[in-house]
């Protein structure tokens, strides 16, 4: 038997009857907030593994979701994201991160982690640990792995050699908050007897797979400054000269709840202003005016519900989806290449097509005569999907597209190639960041253009000018 696990290791080193007057109890003393990483199996040397991580000892004031960055030479792309979600019994639920070490030198490997407590009203924190994976050489003996790495995690090692008997008696009589790795050997007819007396709590009985413990050090420097440069929940691109084929704005809307409806300079109630387009361009006065202020709201389905996004109908002419009208107040789901008319009676208003859903956003397309004008894109608020990203349906016109995220309070460019993020704002260099056309700069409204017919400012990148957009 190899790698018992007892949850109560004080009680091997004294018993709790024994304990002097005025010592402290261990029961009570505050647990260390820990990263618990088990699956780990150096005998897989070149070979595929996963490890299961989990959050012990974790203070009750973090947020109730926590951010996990993982770097190292073994996982791909060099980085990993993941997030930690708390279970219904106030526990979390495990992380898992794949690596391999095909076409690695053995030797040992650092893994460094990072973990991000940020909520909204709470201060942020960070805890950080670096531990140690060993590869293996690829024709390492199984007695050299135990030698070398595998005993090296036990605390306790108990041995029985010709014929000779090893009795462990473990009690459970105290309530430590450490964990215990004994490693028992019995060979040439030798006996060991370990005994797991007592409330032990939970015992984890390993014969492939290794497990530890890694302390998590917290940063003491909360910030509680924004950590992103421009935090916004609303802006676009500008493309100054789109090739054929590309949208003239692309905007980015990050909310829990977005509301489409219609354009209005002045004090508009939705989020994403449409206007119907005809042969001269925008029309804000024509069929503009069939469209209610609020006409649909897009929004984010739980986890527990399946996830993904759906699409309720609340206004006065209606939706169409697919052709069908779903009735009003009554969501539905939104589909990859789902046609959505805006207008029950006049066809042809504002027409959109689904044309990516991804983990933490959709992408709408028009397919109207505002097709070169502009499409969409609609986020889960501070919500990272993680790294690499899984996989997803697209359009190719929507395949073509930046990938971009919001978290941390604004919006982030990411390289899908190299995993790496880039902060938008309005300085940031657009030149270097992958499906970003020429010409292109990130503003921080979703509609620049209405704010220069508001200012009377002259933008150089516009081609609507302020003409154009007053006829509508």
């Amino acid at each position: 038997m190899r790698n018992a696990r007892a949850a109560s290791p004080a009680a091997v080193l004294s018993h709790a009857g024994n304990a002097p007057a005025g010592a402290p109890a261990y029961q009570t003393a505050r647990p260390r907030p820990q990263l618990h990483i088990s699956g780990f199996d150096p005998r897989a040397a070149g070979g595929r593994q996963t490890l299961k991580m989990e959050l012990r000892g974790m203070p009750e004031d973090c947020a109730p979701q926590l951010a996990i960055q993982l770097q190292s030479e073994l996982i791909p792309n060099g980085a990993s994201r993941q997030q930690f979600v708390r279970a219904a019994d106030g526990g979390w639920r495990p992380a898992f991160v794949e690596f391999t070490s095909k076409n690695k030198e053995h030797g040992q490997y650092q893994i460094s982690a990072e973990i991000l407590s940020q909520h909204a009203g709470m201060p942020t924190r960070r805890w950080e640990c670096v531990f140690v994976i060993l590869v293996p050489r690829l024709d390492a003996t199984l007695t050299e792995i135990h030698r070398i790495f595998l005993s090296t995690h036990k605390n306790v090692r108990v041995m029985a050699d010709d014929a000779s008997i090893a009795r462990l008696n473990v009690s459970g009589g105290a309530q430590g908050g450490e964990n215990l790795d004994i490693d028992v050997t019995a060979r040439n007819a030798g006996i060991a007897h370990v005994s797991l007396d007592g409330p032990q709590g939970k015992v984890d009985m390993g014969f492939s797979t290794i497990a530890w413990d890694e302390d998590l050090i917290e940063i003491a420097v909360p910030r509680s400054e924004p950590v992103h440069p421009h935090p916004s929940t609303a802006a676009s691109f500008v493309n100054a000269a789109p090739e054929a084929g590309a949208q003239r704005q692309i905007r980015l809307f990050a909310m829990e709840e977005c509301v489409l409806g219609r354009f209005e300079l002045v004090d508009p109630e939705a989020d994403v202003l449409l206007q119907h387009f005809a042969d001269a361009g925008p029309d804000a006065n024509g069929l503009t005016r069939r469209l209610s202020g609020r006409h649909a709201v897009i929004r984010r389905i739980p986890a527990p519900h399946g996830g993904g996004f759906e699409i309720e109908d609340v206004s006065r002419y209606g939706v169409l989806l697919d052709g069908v009208w779903p009735g009003k107040n009554k969501p539905v789901r939104l589909r990859q290449g789902m046609r959505i008319e805006m207008s029950a009676s006049i066809k042809g208003i504002v027409v959109l097509q689904v044309s990516a859903i991804m983990p933490h956003g959709v992408i709408l397309h028009r397919i109207d005569q505002g097709a070169h004008a502009e499409c969409l894109f609609l986020l889960a608020p501070n919500c990272h999907p993680g790294y690499p990203m899984p996989g997803f349906q697209a359009t190719p016109q929507a395949a073509a597209l930046p990938l971009i995220l919001h978290h941390d309070g604004g919006f982030w460019h990411l390289d899908q190639l190299t995993g790496k993020e880039t902060a938008l704002a309005p300085a940031a260099s657009m030149e270097k960041l992958s499906r970003v056309p020429r010409l292109t700069r990130f503003a921080s409204e979703p509609y620049p253009e209405s704010w220069i017919i508001r200012t009377g400012a002259q933008d150089l990148h516009s081609t609507v000018t302020a003409q154009d957009m007053h006829t509508a």
